[in-house]
C-alpha cells in the first residue's frame, strides 16, 4: 500500500470543492451515479466499436447503504479503471497540488474542460463523508484491481485490490446527521430514493438497491412519438408543470451533429395564475446526458414564452464546476434560439390546422407572447404572423395577414387605437370618421400593446398608424371640408386660453359626431404610456396635446359666431375649459381639477333650467 500526502495547494482545493462549489449537499448522489452511468455507456462502446470481450447482457447500478455501520456503496459493472486512471482521473485534485488550479477554480469557478471528469464531481462526496474507498478494475485486465481511499485531510492510500470484480465500487462512511446544515441522513432509503427520482430517474440503466429498480428509464423525449402514447405525454407534463389539465399542444426536438440535444416541450390550455408575476417558477428543465441539473432554466427559453414547460437534455453543455449554473455560450444561444422557431412555427401551424386549438391558445397566452416584439426584435414577422387582434371588423379577432388582405383600395396604412377596454375605443371620437368611411381598425387593450405598436415599425410593407396620432384627412371631397381660415380667430383664441393644456387647436377632419378630440403628435408619446411611465417612478415633463375641433358640430359653430360677437365674453373661458374637459374625458382621460370642472358644468347647465 502507498500512502501519498496533500501538498498545501491541494488541500485548499479540496476544502473549496467541498465547501464552496456546491450548493446541494444530495448533489453527491446524482454524481456518483452520473460516474457510474458514463462507465456503463463507455465500456458498450468499448465492446462495439474495440471488440472488446465484455459481458454488456446485465449493464445496471447498485446501491447499497448500511445503517447501523453509516456507509453508502454506489457500484457499477461499467468500463472500470486501471491504476494509472485512477491517479489520474480521481487525482485530478490530487496529483494537481499547484497553486495553478486552485487559482483557476477560485477566479472562474466556471472550468469546462473539468466537467464531467471523474475526480471533480467523485469529490463531492466529501460534503457527506468523513472517509470515501474506491475499489475499480479495468475491463480486459487480468488479476488484481486498484483500492484508493482518503479522509479527505491529509492524506490518501493507493493499493491493490484482490479479486476485485470490473466495473467500480464507491463506499461513503457517512457522517453524523445535521439537519441544521442540510446534512441529512444518506443511509435512510427514504432519502436515498428521493433524490434518484429528482436526479437520476431518466438514467438510461437500472439504478438498483436490492431487488427494487428505483429509476423508470423512461426518457420519454429520447424515443420515437410513434412509441409514446398521448396519456404517457399527458401524464409526463402533469408531473414537470404541476397543472392538471391536458397541454394544448406537444412539441419534439431532437438535433444531431456537431452538438447533439433532445427537447420536449408542451404548450399548457391554460394560463398559470402567476403568467405575470415577476417572481413566478419559469424556465425549462436541463438534463445533461439524462441527468438533471436544474428546474427553471430561463437562459434556454425567452421570458416571453414563459409557459412553455418540457424537458432540453444536451450531450454536453457548459457548466460551471458543479453542473449547477447554466453559463453563456453559443451552444445555449443555438439551443434557444432553435426552441423558439420551433414553438412560433408550431403555434403558426395550429392557426391553420386547428384554429379552435389556435384561439385558446391566444386568448390565454396573447398577451405574453406580444412581449416578444419589444424584446425580440429580430423575430418581429414571426410573431406579428401568429398574433391575433380585436378589431371593428366583427366580434372575432384578426390576423394582420387577414387585415391586409381586407384593407380598402388605396389604403396603405393598417389602423390601430388603444386604450383600456373595446367599449372605450369603440365609442372614442378618433373612430367616427374611420367607421364612417368604413375603415377597419385594431383595437388595441392589453397594456404591452401602448409599448410595442413603437417599436414595430410595419408588417407586410404596410406602416402601422395610431389613428389618434398625428394629422388625418379621410375626406375625398375637398367642398366637404370647411377652410381653416373661417375659424383662425377662435383657434387661436382657445389656444391662448387653453395654453397650459394643449400644444395646438386645428380643425378636425376626423370628427363627424363629436365637438372635439385630443390628439397626440405623431412622434409624442401617448398618454397611457405617459402615465404608465409615472406609475414606475419615471416622471417627466408633461407632453401636450393637439385640441382638434369638428367645425360641422353645433357647439363650435355656436362658439364661433359667439366669438365673433364678443371675444371679451366672459363666458367663452369656461367654455374653453368645458370643451377641453369634455374631450379629455371622451377618451377616457383624468381632469386636472374635476371639482373645478364639476363647477362649470353645472353653473352652465343651470343657465339653460
Amino acid at each position: 500500500m502507498e500512502t501519498l500526502e496533500f501538498q498545501a495547494e491541494a488541500r485548499q482545493l479540496l476544502q473549496l470543492m467541498v465547501h464552496s462549489i456546491y450548493s446541494n449537499k444530495d448533489i453527491f448522489l446524482r454524481e456518483l451515479i452520473s460516474n457510474a452511468s458514463d462507465a456503463l455507456d463507455k465500456l458498450r462502446l468499448a465492446k462495439l466499436q474495440d471488440g472488446l470481450e465484455a459481458d454488456t447482457s446485465d449493464l445496471h447500478i447498485e446501491i447499497e447503504s448500511d445503517a447501523e455501520a453509516r456507509t453508502l456503496t454506489v457500484r457499477d459493472n461499467g468500463i472500470g479503471m486501471t491504476r494509472e486512471e485512477v491517479v489520474e482521473l480521481i487525482g485530478t485534485i490530487a496529483k494537481s497540488g499547484t497553486a495553478e488550479l486552485l487559482t483557476k477554480l477560485k477566479e472562474a469557478k466556471e472550468s469546462p474542460e473539468l466537467i464531467g471528469q471523474f475526480g471533480v464531481g467523485f469529490y463531492s462526496t466529501f460534503m457527506v463523508a468523513d472517509k470515501v474507498t474506491l475499489v475499480t478494475r479495468k475491463a480486459g485486465t487480468e488479476g488484481h484491481g486498484t483500492r484508493w481511499e482518503s479522509e479527505g485531510a491529509g492524506t490518501y492510500t493507493i493499493d491493490d485490490a484482490q479479486d476485485a470484480p470490473v466495473g467500480t465500487t464507491v463506499t461513503l462512511h457517512l457522517r453524523p446527521k445535521d439537519e441544521d446544515d442540510a446534512l441529512f441522513d444518506y443511509a435512510d432509503e427514504w432519502k436515498i430514493k428521493e433524490i434518484v427520482k429528482r436526479y437520476s430517474d431518466f438514467i438510461s440503466f437500472p439504478i438498483r438497491k436490492g431487488d427494487e429498480v428505483l429509476n423508470s428509464q423512461k426518457a420519454l423525449w429520447a424515443r420515437p412519438r410513434s412509441e409514446v402514447t398521448d396519456e404517457e405525454y399527458h401524464q409526463f407534463y402533469r408531473h414537470i408543470s404541476h397543472d392538471w389539465t391536458d397541454p394544448l399542444e406537444i412539441i419534439n426536438m431532437k438535433a444531431e451533429g456537431t452538438f447533439e440535444y433532445e427537447a420536449l416541450l408542451f404548450i399548457p390550455s391554460r394560463a398559470p395564475h402567476d403568467l405575470f408575476q415577476r417572481d413566478a417558477r419559469r424556465g425549462l428543465q436541463l438534463y445533461v446526458k439524462r441527468v438533471f441539473i436544474m428546474d427553471d432554466s430561463k437562459e434556454l427559453i425567452p421570458d416571453y414564452l414563459r409557459f412553455v414547460k418540457g424537458v432540453v437534455d444536451a450531450a454536453d453543455l457548459s457548466l460551471n464546476i458543479s453542473r449547477e449554473i447554466l453559463q453563456q455560450d453559443r451552444h445555449i444561444q443555438m439551443i434557444r434560439r432553435r426552441l423558439v422557431k420551433k414553438v412560433l412555427s408550431t403555434i403558426k401551424d395550429m392557426m391553420t390546422a386547428n384554429p379552435e386549438k389556435y384561439a385558446t391558445f391566444w386568448r390565454e397566452f396573447g398577451r405574453a407572447v406580444k412581449e416578444g416584439l419589444l424584446a425580440e426584435p429580430d423575430n418581429h414577422k414571426p410573431i406579428l404572423e401568429i398574433a391575433s387582434f380585436a378589431t371593428t371588423n366583427g366580434s372575432e379577432p384578426t390576423t394582420l395577414a387577414a387585415y391586409v388582405e381586407r384593407m380598402k383600395e388605396g389604403q396603405e396604412e393598417i389602423y390601430y387605437l388603444t386604450g383600456e377596454s373595446r367599449s372605450q375605443v369603440e365609442n372614442s371620437p378618433h373612430m367616427e370618421a374611420f367607421a364612417a368611411e368604413g375603415y377597419e381598425v385594431l383595437i388595441l387593450t392589453d397594456p404591452v400593446d401602448e409599448i410595442w405598436v413603437d417599436a414595430v415599425p410595419e408588417f407586410d410593407g404596410k406602416k402601422l398608424r395610431s389613428i389618434a396620432r398625428g394629422a388625418v384627412d379621410l375626406k375625398k371631397d375637398e367642398e366637404e371640408k370647411k377652410p381653416e381660415g373661417d375659424f383662425a380667430p377662435l383657434l387661436g383664441f382657445l389656444k391662448e386660453k387653453l395654453d397650459e393644456q394643449v400644444k395646438e387647436v386645428r380643425l378636425s377632419h376626423r370628427l363627424t359626431t363629436s365637438a372635439a378630440c385630443l390628439v397626440s403628435d405623431a412622434d409624442d408619446v401617448t398618454p397611457a404610456l405617459e402615465k404608465m411611465y409615472r406609475a414606475m417612478g419615471q416622471e417627466g415633463p408633461r407632453v401636450k396635446r393637439i385640441l382638434e375641433l369638428n367645425p360641422n358640430h353645433p357647439l363650435v359653430a355656436g362658439l364661433r359666431a359667439a366669438h365673433e360677437r364678443g371675444a371679451e365674453d366672459p363666458a367663452l373661458p369656461d367654455t374653453a375649459e368645458l370643451l377641453y374637459g369634455t374631450a379629455l374625458l371622451a377618451e377616457g382621460g383624468d381632469l386636472d381639477d374635476p371639482a373645478r370642472f364639476a363647477k362649470l358644468l353645472a353653473d352652465r347647465l343651470a343657465q339653460t333650467v
